[in-house]
């Protein structure tokens, strides 16, 4: 090979082992990242002050509240909510398009304060009306919010601290969540002593006068604003990314732009879809927890909190994790692994709710948490959350990191308003159940089984999912895998990745260490078969035949690697054209060169250590010596990637001594 400089990006490190080189909480000391962390913590820990509050008072004590039906009021008060967000998204996503992203958040943060002292007036004169109208208006400012929040992400943070980031965005959401139903339960709990049932709420109601909890939960709104808007203070300017866009103030000609926009790209429209389905679970199971806690947990509401406790924790846990699962990468492989969580602990929860007792009178935290059978039901909502949290972080990532600088707010803003839209429909379909006489535990069943179509469908659209999930399992079971300068791969723009063959399972490890998504160039046989055919046609895997075979096939693969590499991909291939039998690399195949002379363009050499022998290589046959047989469940084994060659510099031989030097004696 040519001696050629060592890329820029390698002085971090030249032998990556797939852990961070500093924790993602390192990002709460920084300014680009602290202040607006704190900003959106205390949005959203206010929105459930204000909500869990208002949804308590109106559960346990709706006789201070003329024409509510406790039984519907939940799921009637999250669907005023996030109606803002299907009128206002649209508009809201060319706003952060536009104008500076940290003075937006300041905008918003001072709306907060005015719609908080409307919902302090509402608390203290109990006045459904006026408490209605600072639900809708906090869906406003959080319609507002949302495409600010996760366009500011992608402009502040780099590539390999984005799943960080969100991890620990979703984490603080759901802590804000914990934190303020812990606040707005207690406060809405002040001063109800005495009048738990329903004659004792009446009297205390015609003895006029704001309860006590009406008063600290008014109080606490206003002042969590003020504090958010201080923080909102400190955030760093966050550049426009389109300032001559003109706006289009109709929302109902932009909303369907928008979705539209978003449809632009296959990949992330449905991974918007994905994220708006865990908002319907999410939201079905939220808005269900105090008729949950009352009705079949035969619990107080102090209850509610604990339960909410359990499912924050869990989906901040997972959020969190997810770093650590995708080695600081956007790992959608983690997708299909929350989804399956989410509906075998969802199943169970059902299950867990007919085990529970009996109870003659509403049961205290510290009576619930002496039953067993309640610890069944915590950990389902636990597990059932932090596999929630598995799902959603890669989301976020993929649809940050494809969208458009451009246009990225108003990509968000299309999530906000499919999220809105299935939100609706998770509480009209909520509704729809209780009037016709399916209890809680029947609702979260039906989710759950909703849960497994849905993600088969989106499964079924973008194998690409499935084939992560399949390589991040492999990875993390089979083998356990060192990444030797793994950097060197490409993060945009086509190249060509040149591996040797060692086994059956080849493609998938290199899929599993690429930042991006790879057209794999592959033997068409492989296509035969019923199952993987199906599954790399839809991953736009290229099938090869030799030119004695198929002279056809060969001539459409090359131009289908043409194709891939001016739009900006990846192609991999396998020049040795089969599996080698001894372990040694078998002479490279003119069909790369070819690749080569029609796309000139960077070429990366890359070599895999560590496969020969193991269940999926051809040394695993019995004839093979005993000393080279791979004993036990688990292989090591390494990626190596060497010093791209320049377009036009790549030969033959040079590729063949590049990718056997990066092999090394070890096979």
């Amino acid at each position: 090979m040519n001696d050629r400089p060592i890329p820029a990006v390698e002085h971090a490190s030249r032998e990556h082992d797939g852990h961070a080189s500093h924790s993602q909480f390192a990002l709460l000391g920084e300014r680009r990242f602290a202040p607006f962390f704190w900003t959106q913590f205390l949005g959203a820990m206010n929105d459930n002050v204000f909500k869990i509050g208002f949804t308590s008072l109106v559960t346990y004590q709706a006789a201070r509240f003329s024409g509510v039906d406790p039984k519907t009021v939940a799921f009637l008060i999250s669907a005023i909510f996030i109606a803002p967000f299907v009128l206002f998204s649209a508009t809201s996503g060319q706003v952060a398009d536009k104008y500076d992203k940290a003075t937006l958040m300041r905008w918003v943060k001072t709306f907060e304060i005015a719609v908080m002292l409307i919902g302090a007036a509402g608390f203290g004169l109990h006045s459904v009306m006026l408490l209605y109208t600072c639900t809708f208006l906090m869906g406003v400012h959080s319609a507002v919010f949302g495409p600010v929040k996760y366009a500011y992400l992608p402009q502040k943070l780099r590539a390999d601290e984005l799943v960080g980031g969100n991890g620990l965005v979703e984490m603080g959401t759901f802590v804000a969540i914990l934190v303020g139903t812990i606040l707005g339960g207690v406060a809405a709990g002040l001063g109800a002593s005495g009048v738990a049932d329903a004659a004792g709420v009446a009297r205390a109601a015609q003895a006029g006068g704001a309860p006590a909890g009406a008063v600290w939960l008014g109080g606490i709104c206003v002042t969590v604003a003020l504090v958010g808007r201080v923080a909102s203070a400190f955030v760093p300017p966050c550049a426009p990314s389109q300032p001559g866009l003109a706006i289009n103030w109709n929302p109902f000609s932009e909303t369907w732009r928008n979705l539209r926009l978003a449809r632009g790209n296959r990949t992330v429209f449905l991974s918007l879809l994905g994220i708006s389905w865990l908002w319907f679970v999410g939201a079905t199971f939220l808005a269900s927890f105090f008729n949950f806690a009352k009705d079949v947990l035969s619990a107080d509401p102090d209850v509610v909190t604990v339960l909410l406790a359990m499912f924050s924790l869990g989906i901040g846990i997972g959020s969190l994790l997810c770093e650590r699962l995708s080695r600081r990468r956007i790992e959608i492989g983690l997708v299909p692994l929350g989804s399956i969580g989410m509906s075998v602990f969802g199943i169970d929860l059902f299950f867990a709710s007919h085990a529970v007792p009996a109870a003659s009178h509403l049961l205290t935290v510290g009576e619930f948490l002496r039953v067993g059978a309640h610890w069944r039901v915590l950990a389902d909502l636990f597990l059932l959350a932090m596999f929630g949290g598995f799902y959603s972080v890669p989301l976020y990532a993929l649809i940050q990191s494809r969208s458009e600088p451009s246009h990225r707010a108003r990509i968000i803003a299309a999530n906000n308003i499919l999220n809105a839209f299935f939100m609706i429909v998770s509480a009209l379909m909520a509704m729809a159940l209780s009037k016709a006489g399916v209890g809680i535990p029947g609702i979260f069943l039906t989710t759950a089984l909703l849960n497994i179509v849905v993600a088969g469908y989106i499964y079924a659209l973008v194998p690409e999912f499935l084939l992560r999930f399949l390589a991040w399992v492999l990875i993390r079971t089979v083998y356990r895998i060192k990444l030797l300068n793994v950097e060197r791969i490409p993060a945009e723009g086509p190249a060509v990745l040149v591996c040797n063959h060692v086994s059956y399972v080849d493609a998938i490890v290199v899929m599993a260490e690429s930042p991006r998504p790879i057209r794999f160039v592959m033997d068409y046989r492989i296509f035969r078969h019923p199952l993987f055919g199906w599954v790399f046609r839809h991953a736009k895997a290229i099938p090869v035949a030799p030119a004695h075979e198929d002279p056809g096939m060969l001539e459409a693969a090359y131009d289908a690697c043409a194709e891939a590499l001016t739009e900006g991909d990846l192609v991999c291939i396998f020049p040795e054209g089969k599996l080698t039998r001894t372990g040694d690399i078998n002479p490279f195949r003119h069909g790369v060169i070819e690749i080569l002379r029609r796309s000139p363009v960077t070429v990366v050499p890359m070599a895999l250590r560590g496969l020969w022998g193991s269940m999926f290589s051809r040394g695993a046959d019995s004839g093979r010596p005993q000393e080279n047989r791979r004993r036990g469940l688990t292989n090591r084994l390494t990626l190596a990637v060497g010093e791209p060659f320049a377009p036009g510099e790549a030969t033959l031989d040079g590729l063949q001594a590049a990718v056997a030097a990066l092999r090394g004696a070890r096979r």
